[in-house]
């Protein structure tokens, strides 16, 4: 120990030099020292922490990038939830905000509201311990997240030990914020995956998502992220203790080491928040990174405190989004493609174009009506937006600019992949293909049997369904099961390792439930829930495929359509075959000890009704629907009178609407696993 002494002081010296520079100059953007001096001291401390492998601590330097890949990650729950934010997408909504949380404190004076640019990245929750970082997590679904801290470590905008100097040092403390990739860096990335051939990412957020993903941090490391810091916690302690506003809170986070965007502003008055959005509307395109909005918090943590949440969000935050945007391209083609049902969607091919940070080419037409209310036509200028800021929509045509010979677009009369004639059904809009060997709809019969929620069959993705189908292997779902390792191995890309993996994975989905098996079929309005419905009210094949229109109609949440639907498939002498070919290689057609049993009976759950909408934060829906089953409660599809409870997440459809007119109980996922453990 006594030999050692001189290195250990040393390193502690070569540390704080380490961790100073890498603060002025990743922070301050000012910085203290040449790079060739930091790569030399740098350096210095590898060998030293080399040569003495007991002084290596989680906050040196040294440790921001990993030597080992993950294998895996964790799944962690985050000691305080992470709330996402109620939208408002112009002034006057953000007004009907402030109105909404007035009417709860309708005695509140004048207040502060703090603007902050909201960046378009990837949330992240840091937690640190003793000034220690020791855990980085994503946002998952607000309470629990991934553990991806070894990722954390690369980025050098976040600090690995905290500045306390002139403050006092807390026990812990939990950090949020934004990492995200500025756009220079985005642009460089895929650069360099398209000379190394590799799939372009899309936009800097997936980007950023998808780093932060990685297994191997030697990778996150090379794509150099960026972070700022937003909210700090201060877990069991009273945040007003060290902070009484938003304002000082971010003052403190930088005084710990944090960059926070320095754009934030303490505005006096909704009106100055107004101006503030206003003024980065345009003034952002000129910004190093991605911002899609402001958000807007009231300064005052005693207010936030006494107002507190929804079931969803702080309801003394807001993020005021800006509108889609929208960008002009030419129509370059008009395709038609064909889904597995047969039914026909127009998709406009145009001229790539960029929208808020993707490169778009192409966008969907929905149906002959809708081509026919926009009169779009091959050759025309048009504008197009995201919906959502996801789905490419062709908002209208600018007809002044339309060429003289551009001629109306008509849809075929035949399928333009089996060139069968197609059928448009009376009060319908979707035009369908109805032959049932059409090799469109057979490929897409087939990648929705093999999918995670019907028969869930590994290894068989799009491009393999494909040449299945083109090279004739296969004619229907049944004929999966009469593959060969010799016919897998003709196929691309496919040995005889792979080839065998497959044919197992094959058969092991021989053991998927009844339920799961009707789901398959595809057959038209029938969902996994409707399946399930299905498969208890009829727990063999047989008594399906007996079972009258008006029997079906009988079941709680299945409706004419789907009773009528189901009815009618089952009568058709090409299914029948279907499924006594699923029947002799050996699939689950009756209700077994493996479909969903009552397992954990739950005096909550029994007797009651459960409807799920949106995404929920970490459950997906079907394991949501498990859960609930094996409780004793009932899922439907459909919202009504004899509905109980309603299961919220993220973008909830209409049912949400439903059930607040008909004052129906609301749960959120967190609510839903309390009462499954209560």
């Amino acid at each position: 120990m006594i030999q050692i002494q001189p290195e250990i002081k040393r390193v502690e010296e070569l540390r704080q030099l380490l961790q100073q520079a890498s603060y002025a100059y990743y922070v301050l953007d000012a910085p203290i020292m040449e790079d060739a001096v930091y790569d030399q001291l740098y350096r210095e401390l590898q060998q030293l922490e080399s040569q003495h492998p007991e002084l290596v601590t989680p906050d040196s330097p040294t440790q921001r990038v990993g030597e080992r890949p993950a294998t895996q990650f964790t799944s962690v729950r985050h000691n305080i939830p992470l709330y996402s934010l109620e939208n408002a997408f112009n002034v006057d909504e953000l007004q009907t905000w402030d109105q909404r949380w007035r009417r709860q404190l309708p005695k509140t004076d004048s207040v502060e509201y703090v603007t902050e640019l909201k960046i378009d990245g990837s949330a992240i929750a840091l937690t640190y311990q003793n000034g220690i970082l020791t855990r980085g997590a994503t946002r998952g679904d607000g309470v629990m997240g991934e553990d991806i801290t070894q990722n954390v470590r690369t980025i050098r905008s976040i600090p690995l030990r905290l500045n306390f100097e002139g403050l006092e040092i807390l026990e812990k403390v939990e950090v949020r914020g934004e990492a995200f990739l500025p756009l220079e860096v985005f642009k460089q990335i895929n650069e360099e995956r398209q000379k190394a051939g590799e799939q372009l990412f899309a936009n800097p957020r997936n980007a950023a998502a998808g780093t932060l993903r990685q297994l191997d941090s030697r990778i996150v490391a090379r794509r150099r992220l960026d972070f700022f810091a937003y909210t700090l916690h201060i877990p069991g302690r009273d945040d007003t203790s060290i902070a009484n506003t938003q304002w000082e809170a971010l003052e403190l986070l930088q005084r710990m080491g944090f960059r926070v965007n320095p754009n934030h502003k303490l505005c006096p008055s909704l009106a100055e928040v107004a101006e503030y959005y206003k003024y980065w509307d345009t003034e952002r395109l000129n910004l190093p990174y991605m911002t899609d909005g402001v958000v807007v918090k009231l300064n005052s943590f005693k207010l936030q405190e006494q107002l507190g949440f929804t079931q969803k969000f702080p309801r003394w935050a807001v993020a005021l989004k800006y509108p889609a945007e929208e960008a002009p391209t030419r129509v370059e083609n008009i395709a038609v493609n064909v889904g597995r049902t047969g039914a026909l969607t127009p998709l406009a091919e145009m001229r790539p174009v960029q929208l808020a940070g993707t490169t778009v080419s192409r966008a969907t037409l929905h149906n002959s009506d809708r081509i026919t209310q926009l009169d779009i036509r091959i050759g025309d200028t048009v504008i197009v937006r995201k919906a959502g800021e996801i789905i490419p929509e062709v908002v209208r045509v600018l007809k002044e600019l339309r060429p003289a010979d551009a001629q109306p677009f008509v849809m075929p009369t035949h399928c333009p992949v089996c060139g069968q004639l197609v059928v448009r059904e009376l009060g319908e809009a979707v035009t369908r293909c109805v032959n049932a060997s059409c090799a469109a709809i057979l490929k897409g019969a087939i990648e929705h049997w093999v999918s995670r929620d019907a028969l869930d069959i590994k290894g068989m993705g799009e491009k393999l369904v494909h040449q299945l189908v083109d090279k004739g292997l296969v004619h229907s779902v049944a004929d999966l099961y009469e593959l060969t390792e010799e016919q897998l191995c003709s196929l691309e890309r496919m040995g005889q390792k792979s080839a065998q993996k497959l044919i197992d994975a094959i058969a092991q989905s021989k053991n998927q439930p009844w339920s799961r098996v009707l789901y398959g079929l595809g057959i038209r309005h029938v969902g996994s829930v409707n399946a399930q419905l299905l498969a208890e009210k009829f727990p063999t094949v047989d008594k399906l495929t007996q079972a009258k229109q008006s029997d079906i109609e009988g079941i709680y949440g299945i409706g004419v359509e789907i009773a009528e639907s189901v009815h009618q498939w089952f009568q058709i002498n090409a299914n029948q075959t279907l499924i006594s070919r699923l029947q002799a290689a050996g699939l689950q057609l009756e209700t077994t000890a493996e479909a969903i049993i009552v397992t954990d009976a739950n005096p909550k759950f029994v007797g009651k009704t459960f409807v799920v909408t949106g995404t929920l934060p970490t459950l997906k829906r079907d394991e949501a629907k498990a859960l609930i089953q094996k409780a004793g409660g009932k899922i439907t599809d459909s919202v009504s009178k004899k509905t109980d409870y309603l299961v919220v997440g993220e973008d909830a459809s209409s049912k949400l609407a439903k059930a607040e007119a008909l004052g129906i109980t609301q749960l959120t996922e967190a609510q839903l696993l309390e009462m499954v453990e209560a």
